[in-house]
């Protein structure tokens, strides 16, 4: 065998140059790498080495608002999830406690990741985020404990996710 590939196994591809869509990031994430380690000022979330996270640091270190606290100043969330019925108005209370608990476990391995606001009518539920993934995370979290369905939309071009529950 000679050491050209063979063309039936292998066919030429013509070569194609084109623009590849960048993936949408999000605009409230610093573009610069942050001074190591650096302190919210707001809520004491610390990063270093590269991520945010908790923990205690030195009085020193430089102190600024992290995303999730300056998205919460500036009333912008990336997440919606909102929660349609009265089955669900039923059992607030429940579904509450779920909604916190899953906050809560999210946001100790990702600081970034909180509940900014908590809109509650007679007939719907609507709950805004820091963090597109923990709309979703919350969304599923309730549809595997009470059912119903879930509706996901993406908004293109913007770091945003709008999550609706229906029974």
């Amino acid at each position: 065998m000679s050491g050209k590939a063979d063309s039936r196994l292998f066919p030429k591809q013509k070569r194609r140059d084109q623009l590849l869509e960048e993936m949408v990031h999000d605009p409230y994430l610093s573009r610069a790498k942050l001074k190591s380690p650096t302190v919210c000022k707001r809520c004491d979330a610390v990063y270093i080495n590269g991520r945010w996270t908790w923990g205690m640091t030195s009085n020193d270190a430089a102190r600024i608002l992290c995303p999730a606290c300056q998205r919460t100043q500036d009333k912008v969330p990336a997440g919606f999830l909102t929660i349609q019925n009265d089955y669900f108005a039923k059992r607030k209370n429940e579904i509450m406690s779920l909604i916190r608990h899953t906050e809560e476990h999210e946001k100790q391995a990702h600081p970034m990741k909180r509940i900014m606001h908590i809109d509650d009518t007679s007939d719907t539920m609507q709950i805004t985020f820091t963090d597109p993934g923990l709309a979703r995370n919350i969304g599923d979290a309730l549809e595997s404990a009470y059912g119903g369905k879930l509706d996901y939309q993406y908004t293109t071009g913007e770091f945003m996710l709008r999550v609706t529950l229906e029974k």
